[in-house]
């Protein structure tokens, strides 16, 4: 089996999926399973102008890191990719990338889940809302949802 680290990466720049999954499968012939999620900003109520996403600089790459680290410790992965961006994010343009590779798709799967779940509620990363017509909007409160989500990793 060959080494791999973690690509954890956060960018203003929009990723490219089709790229990154080759980058996360290339000289790989014991991978037979790449889970995919792309998370979107959406606008529900068309309302919205654009997410603005802050994080500090250096501490969210690490926070990433450290989970992502987990999730290679729990699940048999063979590779993994997570790109979060930050900045002005307008609907209809992805935030966030999780790339899960493994022998088999199960482990890939439960292991994208859990990352997703981290992302959304403990990921150092706070999104602001600006309205359509230039009015700035609220932050972004937490949604019980999530953190009943991520509590089935504990």
């Amino acid at each position: 089996m060959k080494p791999w680290n973690p690509n954890i990466r956060v960018q203003r720049e929009i990723f490219d999926l089709s790229e990154e999954s080759r980058r996360v499968t290339a000289g790989r012939t014991d991978i037979g399973a790449v889970v995919a999620f792309t998370g979107y900003c959406r606008d529900e109520s068309e309302t919205l102008a654009a997410l603005e996403l802050e994080h500090y600089p250096g501490m969210a790459e690490e926070e990433i890191l450290r989970i992502a680290r987990q999730a290679s410790e729990r699940w048999p992965l063979l590779g993994l990719t997570v790109i979060h961006r930050y900045g002005k994010i307008v609907p209809g343009e992805p935030i966030v990338l999780v790339l899960a590779a493994s022998s088999h798709r199960q482990p890939a799967f439960e292991a994208a889940s859990f990352l997703m779940d981290y992302l959304k509620t403990r990921a150092p990363f706070w999104k602001k809302e600006h309205l359509a017509g230039g009015a700035e909007g609220d932050w972004v409160a937490a949604k019980d949802t999530d953190d009943t989500a991520a509590g089935k990793w504990r």
